[in-house]
């Protein structure tokens, strides 16, 4: 089983590597000081976080590395480790969640989870006026950096048992189905 490495953030850190290590830092700071928000505000990947706190008037870096620590705990709280995921999706029918993977239709298409189902605007529609609100839902993306944000939206629209999948397939595939052809995405 792969161990998540926790690092600490500092005044120094840049925002690329925060986000990338904390993948909901950007909802939290968005939600509590309206960072990221509009161009004026946005996170820049290449600042640290003392750069962000000074260009957008925020005396105390210390305040804003906590909120992203704290959102970050309650994140974890809603996790589910891949192996997890597996026993789950064995279970009784009955007690299986609903498995909503949030990747694109291409990737969707290469490879998914057996048993998950492709989020789309009519499911989503679908989840909101009919499913009942104690569906156990995990979501799933690529690689765990996406849907702790979908977890977090459908948590908020009343939805009671919303989970997603630590290090999305890609830690599924390379810690428990090892047969799941495994990719990288290239960004711009």
């Amino acid at each position: 089983m792969k161990t998540v490495v926790e690092t600490t953030i500092s005044p120094q850190s840049r925002m690329e590597d925060v986000l990338v290590q904390y993948p909901g830092a950007r909802r939290a700071l968005f939600r509590k000081f309206h960072l990221g928000g509009c161009s004026s505000c946005a996170i820049r990947p290449e600042e640290t976080v003392a750069e962000l706190c000074l260009r957008n008037n925020i005396i105390d870096s210390q305040t804003v590395i906590s909120e992203i620590l704290e959102s970050h705990a309650r994140d974890r709280e809603i996790e589910v480790e891949p192996t997890h995921l597996k026993q789950m999706m064995c279970g009784p029918h009955e007690e299986r969640p609903r498995l909503l993977d949030i990747r694109t239709r291409e990737e969707f298409d290469a490879v998914h989870i057996p048993g998950a189902e492709f989020f789309t605007m009519d499911l989503m529609q679908e989840i909101l006026s009919s499913w009942r609100r104690d569906t156990v839902v995990v979501i799933c993306d690529h690689d765990g950096q996406r849907s702790p944000d979908a977890a977090a939206y459908f948590l908020g629209q009343g939805l009671t048992k919303v989970r997603y999948l630590r290090g999305g397939i890609d830690a599924y595939s390379q810690e428990v189905a090892p047969s799941l052809p495994r990719y990288q995405i290239e960004r711009f």
